[in-house]
C-alpha cells in the first residue's frame, strides 16, 4: 500500500490529538497538514496546542505551522485526505467546502451522519454502505466526499450487536450508558460538576444513539439505507471516568438463543478476515473486534479500555433478563474506537477499496505560495 499524505482539521482538540497519536507511525498515512481555528492558525502546533495525551508530542508535528481551517486559505499544499475532528456546527459549515475542493473528508462529527447519501460506517459492521459515496454530488465533480463514523457510545454498542443481529435478529433493546469525561473534549466537564457525581444528561446523545443504531445495522437500498426496524431506548449519563464508555444493555432477540450461542456469536465475529473481505489486513483493525470476559466484575474502564490497542469492544456479564431475553455490559474506548481510531479504520478500508485513488479527478488547486515555489524551482 502506497503511503498517502493526510491532513487533520480541528487538530488542536482532544480528538485531533488522538489522530496525531494514532497516525504518528502509521504505515499507510503521513501527516503533512494541520488546521484549526483562527486563534491557532499561523502558530506552530506546539504553541497552538495544549498536548494532553500520555505519549510525547512528535517533534516534527510540534514544528508544523497550523493552517487556517478552509481549503482556499491554506498556505501549504492541501492533501486529498482530511480527518475532521470538529464540533457539529462548525463541521456543517466547513466539511462540505473540503469535499467540494476534492478531498475525502473522513469525519468524526455528527453533522452529516444521518444525511441520506453520506455513509455512516463501522468497517466490521457495514462496509458495504461506503457505496453511498458515489451518489454524492461532489464525488461526480471534484472527486471529494464525506464519510462519517458513529457517535462514541454507539460504536462499542453496535460492535456487540452486529453478530447478534446476524444470527438471531434484534427486536428491541434498552441501554444505559456511563460515559467518560473525555467524551466532552477539553476542558470538558467542570470538576465541581462531575467529581463525586453522575450527570444524567448529555446533549443529543440519546437521540444520536437511537438513530445511529438503526442506520448502522440497516440495509443499503439503492440510494439510501433502510434502518433496522428495532426499537432502541437509551439513557445517557456522564460519570467521573477519564476514558472508556460503559453500557448496560438489555436485549430482546427475534429468534431464541442460548447462553453458549450468544457467546459463540461474539467470539466468532471476525468480519474483516472473513468471506468477501479476506486479505484486507487493515493496520488499525483489531483481530477480535468483540471480546467476551467471563469474570463476574468485568469489563471495567481502567482494566479493559485498551484491549486491541483501544479498538476492541469488551463484553461481559451476560445473563438472563426478566423483561427481555438477555442483558450484558459493553465497554469501549471512546476517543480511540469511539472517535479517532474509528475514522482511521474507515480511511484504511477506503484505501483498500480504491476510494482514496483520485487520479481520474481534477487535481486540487495549489495555494498561491506553493504554486509560486514550484514555478521558481
Amino acid at each position: 500500500m502506497e503511503r498517502r499524505n493526510v491532513g487533520i482539521l480541528g487538530a488542536t482538540g482532544m480528538v485531533g490529538q488522538r489522530f496525531i497519536q494514532l497516525l504518528a507511525n502509521h504505515p499507510w498515512f503521513n501527516i503533512t497538514w494541520l488546521a484549526a481555528s483562527d486563534r491557532s492558525a499561523g502558530k506552530t502546533y506546539a504553541d497552538a496546542c495544549k498536548w494532553k495525551l500520555d505519549t510525547p508530542l512528535p517533534k516534527h508535528i510540534a514544528q508544523m505551522i497550523v493552517q487556517p481551517n478552509t481549503p482556499e486559505a491554506s498556505t501549504t499544499e492541501l492533501p486529498r485526505i482530511i480527518f475532521a475532528a470538529l464540533d457539529a456546527d462548525i463541521a456543517r459549515e466547513l466539511e462540505p467546502k473540503f469535499a467540494e475542493a476534492g478531498c475525502a473528508v473522513i469525519s468524526n462529527s455528527s453533522a452529516f451522519r444521518m444525511t441520506l447519501d453520506v455513509p455512516l460506517v463501522i468497517p466490521e459492521v457495514n462496509a458495504g454502505h461506503l457505496d453511498l459515496i458515489e451518489r454524492q454530488a461532489t464525488r461526480k465533480t471534484s472527486g471529494g466526499y464525506i464519510v462519517t463514523n458513529p457517535n462514541c457510545s454507539a460504536i462499542g454498542l453496535v460492535l456487540a450487536l452486529k453478530p447478534l443481529e446476524d444470527r438471531f435478529g434484534i427486536d428491541s433493546l434498552f441501554v444505559t450508558t456511563m460515559q467518560a469525561i473525555s467524551g466532552a473534549g477539553y476542558p470538558g466537564v467542570p470538576s465541581l460538576d462531575i467529581l463525586g457525581n453522575v450527570v444524567p444528561f448529555i446533549k443529543n446523545e440519546e437521540e444520536k444513539m437511537q438513530e445511529e443504531v438503526g442506520k448502522l445495522l440497516g440495509s443499503l437500498d439503492g440510494s439510501s439505507v433502510s434502518p433496522l426496524p428495532a426499537k432502541v431506548s437509551a439513557h445517557c449519563n456522564r460519570v467521573a471516568v477519564e476514558d472508556g464508555h460503559t453500557e448496560c444493555v438489555s436485549i430482546k432477540l427475534r429468534k431464541p438463543a442460548t447462553y453458549e450461542q450468544v457467546i459463540a456469536a461474539w467470539e466468532e465475529f471476525q468480519p474483516l478476515s472473513g468471506k468477501g473481505l479476506d486479505g484486507l489486513h487493515l493496520p488499525t483493525a483489531p483481530l477480535h473486534p468483540v471480546e467476551y470476559d467471563t469474570a463476574v466484575d468485568r469489563p471495567q474502564p481502567r482494566l479493559d479500555r485498551m484491549r486491541g490497542n483501544g479498538m476492541t469492544s469488551t463484553v461481559g456479564r451476560l445473563r438472563p433478563c426478566s423483561i427481555f431475553d438477555w442483558k450484558f455490559v459493553v465497554l469501549s474506548h471512546n476517543t480511540i474506537r469511539g472517535a479517532a481510531g474509528a475514522a482511521l479504520l474507515n480511511a484504511e478500508i477506503l484505501a483498500v477499496l480504491g476510494k482514496l485513488d483520485f487520479r481520474q479527478f481534477p487535481p486540487l488547486k495549489q495555494p498561491v505560495q506553493v504554486a509560486e515555489a514550484v514555478v521558481k524551482a
